[in-house]
């Protein structure tokens, strides 16, 4: 199993670092680009539409849809998960505190390409057995016609359904299960069970259920979180603009201060910095427009801007805090990596209390993930296999769910990452052949759809 495992990762590692960072940051920009800088033209709006829809108890859109706000908090749900700690600890790790330079990187472009993704999904949503849906599967079967465009719109639902619906959340249930065990000495699969128990309560409930716990979850569990790391930056405020030096300085010149992490080149800051940053905010990946597509809004591109602050929380904010709570901390410097580094750098400003709030922090975004994927996966049942395939994949789920919270999910994870990656390839290839009609939408030369 563990040889397995190593395989397994070393193809991942070589697809993610050697591919796809080049053609995820190369989509983004592009689009950039060709929409001559959507995110920072459309940005003011971005930000007057997230918090002039904030409402935690939202109006909902016919058929089972969402409102603006509950699909950007459910693509925040998932975006926000255990990445935002252990894989930002990971990438300062391994790359240095220069690797946060460049996952502002990737995440600039990456609002780009998310924008692109959440107009197209509103572009060709449908209704499917009286609800409206969408995503990636339909704007691919509308770029491609024919046997290929059913094959690779195929490929991509497969593909999100193993990494996410099955071998991501299991992961996720692991992370909660080793949190809790580490913070309090609970069984970890007694974790899973209740973990699972009230997954299953929320996935029962459908679209409605999953929207109303995303718009009322999210921006409690992004509060908690920012008021925790806010309250160590103040504490630590004589180290926060040297961790901000740090950042920029070593992002091009790794040795030039110390105390950096030995032996960090330029290119291992980038490579960390933008892999984490795009694994966390999953710009191009094809996740998010499931939920965009579900938005009532009157033109797809009010839902692009919107899909665009949800790149911006997840990397400019929480990624960020995480960031300068280890930067300050000093604890960059102890050798470790992961959830143990974050869990350090937390205990240093609160004590014992570090590892319980981190461990109520994994709670919320790994839990939030979990409904965020599952969502996401069923999507692509629904449209591979019918209704009926639902209750049997949410069965199966809540079942990864209980197993992932105390089994070794080495393999699982890293299987996990190789069909995050592989899912990628269908829906870039469905965005850059529909790029000129997302050009057209922005332009308003296009005629948007009727909502249905």
């Amino acid at each position: 199993m563990a040889e397995a495992a190593r395989i397994v990762k070393v193809i991942s590692d070589f697809f993610w670092n050697n591919i796809l960072l080049f053609l995820l940051c190369g989509t983004g920009i592009y689009f950039t680009f060709r929409l001559k800088f959507i995110q920072v033209r459309r940005f003011g709006e971005g930000m007057r539409r997230l918090f002039g829809n904030i409402n935690l108890n939202g109006k909902k859109a016919d058929h089972e849809g969402m409102s603006s706000f509950q699909a950007l908090t459910t693509a925040i749900a998932a975006q926000v998960g255990t990445g935002n700690i252990t894989g930002c600890a990971t990438a300062l790790a391994s790359g240095g505190p220069g690797a946060i330079f460049w996952m502002w990187m990737s995440a600039f472009f990456g609002m780009a390409t998310i924008f692109a993704e959440a107009v197209l999904a509103q572009k060709f949503r449908t209704v499917k057995y009286g609800h409206i849906t969408g995503g990636p599967i339909y704007y691919i079967r509308a770029a491609f016609t024919g046997k290929f465009g059913k094959f690779l719109a195929g490929f991509f639902s497969v593909a999100i359904i193993l990494a996410l619906g099955f071998m991501g959340n299991m992961v996720q249930s692991n992370s909660i299960g080793d949190a809790f065990h580490n913070a309090f000495g609970v069984n970890p699969l007694i974790v899973g069970v209740i973990v699972a128990l009230i997954s299953g309560f929320i996935f029962i409930g459908g679209v409605k259920r999953i929207a109303s716990v995303t718009e009322k979850l999210v921006p409690v569990m992004a509060v908690f979180y920012i008021v925790g790391c806010l309250v160590i930056l103040v504490i630590n405020h004589d180290m926060v603009l040297e961790a901000f030096k740090q950042i920029f300085v070593l992002a091009f010149q790794p040795q030039a201060i110390a105390g950096g992490v030995a032996g960090v080149t330029v290119k291992e800051a980038m490579r960390y910095g933008v892999a984490r940053g795009l694994f966390s905010n999953e710009a191009g990946m094809g996740s998010t427009p499931h939920a965009h597509a579900l938005a009532k809004v009157k033109k797809p591109e009010d839902q692009g801007v919107i899909a665009m602050m949800g790149v911006f929380i997840d990397t400019f904010i929480v990624l960020t805090l995480t960031a300068l709570v280890i930067l300050t901390s000093g604890m960059l410097s102890s050798g470790e990596s992961g959830t143990k580094l974050a869990q350090m750098a937390f205990n240093n400003a609160f004590g014992n209390f570090g590892n319980i709030f981190v461990a109520i922090c994994m709670f919320f975004f790994a839990f939030s993930t979990i409904i965020g994927w599952y969502f996401f996966g069923e999507v692509n049942v629904k449209a591979l296999f019918g209704k009926k395939a639902v209750k049997i994949y949410s069965v199966i789920v809540v079942l990864f769910v209980v197993a992932g919270s105390f089994l070794k999910v080495d393999l699982v994870w890293n299987l996990s990452d190789l069909f995050n990656g592989l899912m990628v390839i269908p829906n870039l290839i469905g965005l850059l052949a529909l790029s000129g009609l997302v050009s057209k939408i922005v332009k308003g030369k296009d005629t948007p759809p009727e909502q249905k």
